[in-house]
């Protein structure tokens, strides 16, 4: 009788699962995976070596493309880069502000992974739930930006501009009759901080809503509980950051460890798993999304006080306001030299990061004093991730290769680069 072998499988790129640039090529015995090598590439655009020719300041909107669903810490990341090189203070309020939206961008990430996790492995409902939450957030990106998806809000310096007084209203049309435009509309008759305030009070028990359709459901524990177990120390070995760090119980994040802009002054606390499986890091997301309302009702109730500039006084590194430069030959020469030249940053180097959603993002930058990064890396969450994903498998049937694509929360714009 001849031996069986190993065979291997394509997983992806087609497949839903594996977000349409992921090729895994999987090694099966039977029908449980022995080895997987996963295969990226097909995304790539060389972002660090475009961000080296182009000036510092033409690569913010750039940092949204990367991962494309938590787009303003991307930003944050590189502004603060930018800002250590130039030795610059970013004014409270901005801090207040970027604080606020970083954890916006936090719930922004999780809603959409536990809606595509929840299709991934069965759970098909989830998804409209998540939604439903992200319309009323990407409303608020909209109000400061103009943008729904990549903001560009975020500056050397502070933010492209404060908080607006007033929030898009809903019109009346073929779709939505005048009292279902009055209805939604009731929340949107104040400013941008009176809409947000109404969802952080709202959104706890929505939250209350999700934990009812999965954390006792039979199917989803089935699913994910003992799948992928990662133990502490292994975790740290493999360079997890984020909730697939803090899902094995490492409480470890920067906003507290190494604290950067008014993370220090906020009230919060770092949720931690017990086991380190694939479920541990589904509770350690959904407590990090109610950690991120506290902290975003706590920036409201400050800024809603704290009157303030919202970005630096410094013109060679942000351009004057435009009643000035209608007014003053100065200003507008240096809104002129910001737009042909951009800013010239001293010579050295920083390494920047924050705590992104999906772990540790990090910007390593070189200058050599001209107006564009002689050298540019990026650390991505998502890479480190992803190379553990051989060693998550192994062992585990087919159909669990896709609850760990999901438990990863991977966005290959950060991975391919």
């Amino acid at each position: 009788m001849p031996d069986i072998q190993n065979y291997t499988l394509n997983f992806g790129p087609q497949h839903p699962a594996a977000h349409g640039v992921l090729r895994m090529v999987l090694e099966l015995d039977g029908e449980v995976v022995m080895r997987a090598d996963p295969h990226i590439g097909l995304l790539h655009r060389a972002t660090e070596k475009l961000a080296e020719t182009k000036t510092w300041i033409q690569s913010v909107p750039y940092m949204d493309r990367l991962d494309y669903m938590s787009m303003m810490c991307n930003e944050h990341a590189y502004c603060m880069a930018i800002e250590r090189l130039l030795a610059i203070e970013v004014p409270i309020r901005a801090q207040y502000i970027r604080v606020m939206y970083d954890e916006i961008t936090r719930i922004l990430n999780h809603l959409l992974w536990i809606g595509a996790h929840g299709l991934d492995v069965g759970a098909m409902t989830m998804v409209l739930y998540a939604f439903r939450e992200r319309e009323d957030l990407v409303d608020c990106y909209e109000a400061v930006s103009g943008a729904r998806m990549h903001a560009a809000y975020y500056r050397p310096g502070g933010v492209y501009r404060d908080l607006p007084d007033s929030m898009p209203q809903y019109r009346e049309s073929k779709w939505k009759s005048a009292a279902e435009v009055k209805k939604i509309n009731e929340v949107r008759s104040g400013s941008l901080l009176d809409f947000l305030g109404d969802f952080v009070s709202r959104f706890p028990k929505l939250l209350d809503e999700y934990e009812t359709l999965l954390t006792d459901n039979r199917i989803w524990k089935q699913r994910l509980v003992d799948v992928g177990i990662v133990s502490p120390e292994r975790a740290m070995q493999l360079g997890f950051t984020g909730p697939m760090l803090r899902g094995s119980g490492i409480a470890w994040d920067l906003r507290k460890k190494q604290s950067y802009e008014v993370y220090d002054r906020l009230d919060f606390d770092i949720p931690v798993g017990v086991t380190g499986d694939c479920y541990d890091r589904y509770l350690v997301r959904v407590e990090e999304m109610r950690q991120s309302n506290r902290i975003i009702k706590q920036c409201i109730d400050w800024l809603r006080v704290n009157p303030g500039p919202v970005i630096t006084d410094n013109y060679k590194v942000a351009s004057p306001p435009r009643a000035n430069m209608k007014s003053n030959m100065e200003e507008l020469i240096h809104h002129f030299k910001l737009c042909t030249e951009g800013i010239h940053v001293p010579e050295g180097q920083v390494y920047s990061a924050v705590e992104h959603p999906k772990g540790e993002f990090g910007i390593y930058a070189i200058s050599d004093g001209a107006n564009k990064p002689y050298r540019l890396k990026i650390r991505s969450p998502g890479y480190v991730h992803l190379s553990a994903m051989n060693e998550l498998t192994r062992g585990h049937m087919i159909a669990d290769v896709v609850t760990m694509v999901g438990t990863i929360d991977i966005v290959f714009g950060e991975i391919d680069r």
